[in-house]
């Protein structure tokens, strides 16, 4: 294909570009999270000397420069549609490409131990974050469409993750750990959360009734209202450093999400892989925030102890649910938007399982006794890379395609 050709078909549409940058981040920042785990361990090289804390590292890479490709791509595809909108141009989704995609490649850059190169890398990035924004905000503001309920959230939460964003970079800049607390804390239960119970409260009944008819799915309100209290509830708990009370909103949201799994047909969707990896990947959610009521009711208990689990209910959340949907919503959008057939095969449907291990891995690290669990740390990143890597290989080469069924986007 032509140099233009393959341009014109990569900048085509929003998902194509976003979902390019999120894929390679899939690879890239697990490969840099490796890199750091097998050096501190000791079991190649000796450790590396960033500039930067390497837990904060992996958290801005996680929470801001990975996730928020996907969430770009699928909010630029769908905002249209749910507010029967006009599509978003290229001259407002290229440059938030473009910039983010600079941001990103900047961080890494950074990382090799240009203190100033990484607060660049974050300006651009939150550069790039706000012409997406604000591409996403002039749909909404356009639109006549009366219910804006789901977009109004999203782009809340959106707003709020800008928010967290610009928090890291006065962090970098003061080195005040307040501000390193919000931009994580925030990102995590003010962005992405919200972000995720919202598209899944908005999509999943409509992808359960297409492909289960017989099936009448419910769209209850009261558990997504729930979900969102509780989570920027839990966020400002936190934040205020009053962790004894987040008990109550943790099981709530729990309570919430279970429930709306349960009424959504959970048991119905596992006939179908493409559903059921959305369905399995939201169920997380209710498992992850039961784990943190739990561990949060011991802590209360025995006051001042280490949390029993460590981090495993947050890595329940954040692999189990939110990388599960992005890979289920992404191979989904990919399909649908690239006139494939909406079907996945084996070597697909091992990937989707794949990523349920490596959630199980990473928990298991924190939640096994001893100091020989470390192995788990690597065998979780391992996996990570060996479900990711086949994926990018398969779905990259599709958004440099023109799609197979000649219409545009």
């Amino acid at each position: 294909m032509m140099p233009n050709k393959l341009w014109n078909s990569f900048t085509a549409a929003p998902h194509r570009v976003m979902f390019f940058g999120g894929a390679v981040q899939t690879v890239a920042a697990m490969l840099w999270w490796l890199y750091e785990l097998v050096t501190r361990f000791g079991i190649v090289g000796h450790p590396a000397n960033w500039p930067i804390a390497p837990v904060a590292a992996h958290a801005y890479l996680m929470i801001y420069g990975l996730f928020s490709f996907f969430m770009f791509g699928f909010l630029m595809t769908v905002f249209p549609r749910w507010m029967s909108g006009r599509e978003i141009p290229a001259q407002r989704y290229m440059p938030a490409f473009l910039l983010l995609m600079l941001g990103t490649a900047g961080f890494y850059a950074g990382m090799l131990g240009s203190h100033a190169v990484l607060v660049v890398a974050v300006v651009c990035t939150l550069l790039g974050w706000a012409t997406g924004l604000y591409a996403l905000l002039r749909v909404l503001l356009d639109s006549r469409y009366p219910d804006k309920r789901h977009p109004t959230v999203t782009l809340i939460a959106f707003s709020l993750g800008w928010c967290g964003l610009a928090s890291y970079l006065i962090w970098l800049l003061n080195d005040n750990a307040a501000f390193l607390r919000f931009a994580i804390q925030g990102g995590l239960w003010l962005f992405l959360l919200p972000v995720f119970a919202s598209v899944a409260h908005r999509m999943f009944p409509f992808f359960t009734g297409s492909a289960l008819p017989q099936y009448v799915v419910p769209r209850h309100v009261w558990p997504w209202w729930t979900i969102l209290a509780a989570s920027a509830t839990h966020a400002m708990l936190q934040l205020v450093g009053l962790p004894n009370w987040q008990w109550v909103c943790d099981l709530a949201l729990s309570f919430a999400a279970l429930y709306m799994s349960y009424s959504w047909g959970f048991f119905r969707s596992l006939r179908i892989p493409l559903l059921a990896v959305l369905h399995i990947g939201f169920a997380w959610m209710g498992i992850a925030m039961l784990l943190f009521g739990i561990q949060d009711i011991l802590s209360v208990i025995d006051a001042g102890a280490v949390p029993v689990w460590g981090l495993a209910p947050l890595h329940a959340l954040t692999i189990g649910c939110f990388a599960t949907l992005m890979i289920g919503m992404g191979t989904r959008v990919t399909l649908g938007h690239s006139g494939l057939p909406m079907q996945v095969d084996k070597p697909i449907v091992l990937m989707f399982a794949g990523i349920q291990l490596a959630a199980l891995l990473r928990m298991l690290a924190d939640m096994l006794p001893g100091q020989s669990s470390y192995w788990l740390y690597v065998a979780a990143a391992l996996v990570w890379l060996a479900c990711f890597v086949p994926w990018v290989l398969r779905y990259l080469p599709v958004y440099m395609r023109p799609r197979v069924d000649g219409q545009t986007g």
